[in-house]
């Protein structure tokens, strides 16, 4: 993306890889595992060299002043201390106290099993007490925050993972989750002794099933031999599992007992309880949303983390909160993916730094447009 000269070599491996990526995610069947950090499971050749990464275009030393702010921040269930998706958005909060000088943040957490209307009042309560901007966690506010944005022109609302609400006052905070997943499946195949690798949902949504589409197009574009164990916690509809250890646990453990040697979970808090199993199973496990390795609250499983794929809901909220105190949105992305750091992988204990070069070569493919990630599962 950068020079003519590394243009023009990395092309010559896109065009080779990019036939049977691009659309598929199948790997080749004549290519040869990549040295660095490949088991006898990789088939596909290593891909292109990443170019050097652009520096920064955000303005340096600028200065937000978000005192006057007084946000609300209604999380999903697990609420903050969840190691995954709430937690992420409490950092972006955290930063902009830290950065930003707001003092005000209120915090209201769901609950697994609470009606629609418990939802809509915790939004109207924080509307009626003044907080603005509100920002709902999660796509089940979708609901109650369109009703609760109707009768508060004035006040300013985001929601992350959710862009159906076309109201001039809410903005939509969402990720190419796909895309993050699609390095966490490359990574699982790599470090895979078995050849065998597992995926643990925890609500079977079109959310989550995107984390599952790039998992396993990621897996399947780097090795045609691989077996992949595909299991939820719980059906549409049905919130706890993105709460319940016991059951991730449970799931986990079983596909374990199958082969898989390396797990991957989009669980919420339920997590805890897939790292859980990988540890007793001698498996490894890759995180997701935070960079899970560095959370407290599964600091015991750390050994166990190679990877998590990073959502930046801590980024995209962040930023929203930035750019209301500057009183202007029109910078937010559409999408927070690949080519705005909206979605990553994490590297904290050095675990995948054998293969640091493949994952950031399909990364840059991915941005380039030579491999697209399907956000539907193709089993």
């Amino acid at each position: 993306m950068r020079g003519t000269a590394l243009a023009a070599a990395a092309m010559a491996g896109v065009l080779a890889l990019a036939g049977c990526a691009k659309d598929s995610g199948g790997g080749s069947t004549n290519n040869t595992a990549a040295s660095s950090g490949g088991s006898d499971c990789v088939t596909a050749q290593k891909p292109p060299a990443a170019p050097a990464a652009a520096s920064s275009s955000t303005a340096a030393g600028e200065k937000v002043d978000g005192s006057k702010l007084k946000i609300g921040l209604a999380f999903d269930v697990g609420g903050r201390g969840d190691a995954s998706f709430n937690d992420a958005a409490a950092a972006g909060t955290d930063k902009a106290k830290s950065e930003l000088g707001v003092t005000t943040v209120s915090e209201s957490t769901a609950s697994a099993s609470e009606a629609e209307s418990a939802k809509q009042q915790r939004l109207d309560q924080m509307a009626a007490s003044g907080l603005n901007p509100i920002i709902a966690v999660g796509f089940a506010y979708a609901k109650s925050v369109e009703a609760v944005a109707g009768k508060y022109p004035n006040t300013k609302f985001a929601i992350v993972d959710d862009d159906s609400i076309k109201l001039p006052n809410v903005t939509s905070l969402v990720f190419a989750e796909e895309q993050g997943s699609f390095l966490a499946g490359v990574a699982a195949a790599y470090k895979s002794k078995n050849c065998h690798i597992g995926f643990v949902g925890g609500v079977n949504t079109p959310l989550i099933q995107k984390f599952e589409a790039g998992f396993l197009q990621g897996a399947k574009t780097v090795s045609n031999k691989i077996k992949i164990e595909d299991e939820y916690l719980t059906p549409a509809g049905d919130f706890s599992g993105f709460q319940d250890p016991p059951k991730g646990n449970a799931k986990a453990a079983a596909e374990i007992a199958k082969g898989a040697d390396v797990i991957y979970h989009a669980a919420g808090a339920s997590g805890k309880g897939v790292f859980d199993a990988a540890k007793a199973g001698n498996a490894l496990a890759i995180g997701v949303d935070s960079d899970q390795y560095n959370q407290k609250t599964v600091e015991a499983d750390k050994d166990v983390i190679i990877t998590s794929m990073l959502k930046r809901v801590d980024v995209a909220v962040f930023d929203y909160v930035q750019a209301v105190a500057k009183g202007d949105l029109s910078g937010l992305p559409k999408r927070f993916d690949l080519k705005v750091d909206g979605v990553g992988y994490a590297t904290s204990g050095g675990k995948v730094d054998d293969i640091k070069d493949v994952l950031d070569g399909y990364k840059a493919q991915i941005i380039s447009g030579a491999i697209t990630v399907s956000d539907k599962p193709q089993k």
